[in-house]
């Protein structure tokens, strides 16, 4: 219990940067996952015909 009291403070001061900055990192994460699964099934499309 003492931890996550502790954890709060914290949390709370470093949230006027950190969820636009983490969204941010999250979503170019998905973008290079979805361009990397778009890229293999068009190479594997192609390489078929």
């Amino acid at each position: 219990m003492g931890m996550a009291a502790k954890a709060i403070p914290t949390t709370r001061s470093s949230l006027k940067l950190r969820p636009w900055t983490r969204c941010s990192k999250h979503i170019r994460e998905q973008r290079a996952r979805l361009y990397i699964v778009w890229r293999c099934s068009v190479m594997l499309m192609c390489w078929h015909d």
